[in-house]
């Protein structure tokens, strides 16, 4: 049970104002969010779009359904598409050129090199993404943002 925090008489769960003094309840806790209701993370938007990328893709999904406020949209299908991307980029050429996923290569390659340079550009992205999403910033990155435009609609 809730209590006012001016004179702590007992209130009504949700209360807006204190029916003994009338002092606002701004403090009050929210309801309960139902199955059905758009669920925010909590979190300030700059750091919701941050962790967007924390784990590429993955992160990304779980915004995409968890927050429906536009600037995390944009990242977290940003994240999507972009490391998405890249990962099934290097599953493509891991099985092109025969490399193992767990780093077995039998030895230097021109397939080895574009492999540990879509790597190096992921890592740069991943990076920048996070720093630009944080600074409250929507980096487009050129082709990725038009193509999850396409996929998921307008953020």
């Amino acid at each position: 049970m809730a209590h006012c925090t001016k004179c702590g008489a007992a209130l009504a769960d949700n209360a807006g104002f204190c029916g003994s003094c009338g002092a606002s309840q701004a403090g009050a806790s929210s309801p309960a969010q139902g199955a059905g209701s758009t669920a925010q993370s909590g979190l300030a938007e700059n750091v919701a779009g941050l962790l967007c990328y924390v784990l590429g893709w993955i992160t990304g999904l779980i915004f995409f359904f968890i927050d429906k406020r536009p600037f995390v949209r944009f990242h977290a299908t940003q994240s999507i598409v972009v490391f998405g991307g890249l990962h099934i980029i290097n599953i493509v050429l891991a099985g092109i050129f025969g490399m193992s996923l767990m780093g077995g290569f039998g030895g230097l390659s021109a397939g080895v090199l574009l492999y540990w340079l879509i790597g190096l550009v992921g890592f740069v992205l991943w990076i920048l993404l996070m720093i630009k999403a944080y600074q409250n910033e929507r980096f487009r990155v050129p082709v990725a943002a038009d193509i999850a435009e396409k996929i998921f609609g307008k953020a």
